[in-house]
């Protein structure tokens, strides 16, 4: 049994990691943590725990030493600049981290230090980035997992097998995302009110939303030259969910056939994958609770342009779903461990 600890679990991001790691069969969540809330029970705080973890109180990071003494995994649901001082002080523990936040996703932590205007103070550590599909072979021999962001996870898997096989013009990438409220967090502030998000669509982060690194990082190596996107992200007013609709022109000679064989050839034999084909327009709500990416795609021939369309949940795929495949990955369990969820419909 996979002994696990989340720290920040009263955040979306903990809250799902408890919900879904409650119904896996090789683990058991054996400490959670709240700097506001440490002695509460974790259910006073989510309800709809009860029966799950019942009389489970939350501890403070002053018991970080007892909790990796006496687990194999730490899950990091804090905001950035966080994970990187727990990270260092669990260097000389034996147990493995899993980094819902953007401490460890970037190779060059100048990258990070430059859009997330934080000094990084863990530069040497031995992360990997965490975006299952794509980087399983490095994930497994882990000790710091960076897990993906939710909008590069929906925009990178979208793109990646037309960079990869060289099909489309690199400098050309628009991706146009909007993401369900609970991205924006737990905590309040006057945007996500509800009289202000009811009734109402709006932009934010235009030109310097610090996912855009994230995505250039993936598809550079991929495509083997240097990337360059614009990523421009929007605020639905519903609960969860990311849908990103990514623009590229197509190379001279590329056939609508080239790219249905991109995506098939990468993700034909993935479980998270779901592949509607050319044509199709995926939607928020049939991913909904759900570890599944739908991935659909159009061909332009009057713009030469090829526009792919990609779903997720953001609070499972986007987080704490692919968290939990990333850590069957590091445990050498089966990917879909724990995450059979059907999507909530309607």
């Amino acid at each position: 049994m996979i002994r696990v600890g989340i720290v920040g679990a009263t955040g979306y991001t903990g809250e799902e990691l408890m919900r879904i790691l409650a119904n896996h069969p090789e683990a058991e969540v054996r400490y959670i943590t709240s700097e506001s809330q440490t002695g509460t029970e974790i259910t006073k705080v989510y309800g709809h725990l009860h029966k799950y973890y019942d009389g489970v109180q939350l501890k403070s990071l002053q018991d970080l030493a007892e909790i990796a003494e006496n687990t194999d995994v730490i899950f990091i649901g804090l905001p950035h600049g966080h994970a990187m001082a727990i990270g260092k002080q669990l260097e000389s523990y034996d147990v493995k981290i899993i980094d819902l936040g953007g401490d460890y996703r970037f190779y060059d932590t100048a990258v990070y230090e430059k859009w997330y205007n934080v000094e990084h103070t863990h530069k040497d550590a031995k992360a990997v980035y965490g975006l299952a599909e794509w980087y399983r072979d490095r994930i497994r021999d882990a000790k710091i997992v960076g897990n993906a962001g939710c909008y590069t996870t929906a925009s990178i898997l979208a793109l990646a097998p037309l960079a990869k096989a060289g099909l489309i013009d690199t400098k050309s990438i628009v991706i146009d995302a909007k993401s369900g409220m609970s991205g924006a967090g737990r905590g309040l502030k006057l945007s996500s009110h509800f009289t202000e998000m009811y009734d109402n669509f709006t932009i934010y982060g235009v030109t310097n939303h610090r996912h855009t690194p994230e995505i250039e990082q993936a598809l550079t190596e991929f495509a083997g030259e240097d990337v360059i996107v614009n990523f421009t992200p929007h605020l639905l007013p519903i609960s969860r969910g990311i849908l990103s609709t990514c623009y590229a022109d197509l190379k001279e000679g590329v056939t609508a056939e080239d790219v249905d064989k991109a995506f098939a050839d990468c993700y034909a034999d993935e479980h998270f994958i779901r592949l509607l084909g050319r044509g199709a327009c995926p939607m928020v709500k049939k991913v909904r609770g759900s570890n599944f990416c739908d991935l659909g795609w159009h061909i332009d021939p009057r713009t030469g342009r090829v526009i792919v369309v990609s779903a997720i949940d953001n609070l499972v795929k986007g987080a704490a779903g692919q968290a939990v495949q990333n850590m069957n990955i590091v445990f050498g369990l089966d990917e879909s461990c724990g995450l059979q969820q059907v999507p909530l419909y309607p």
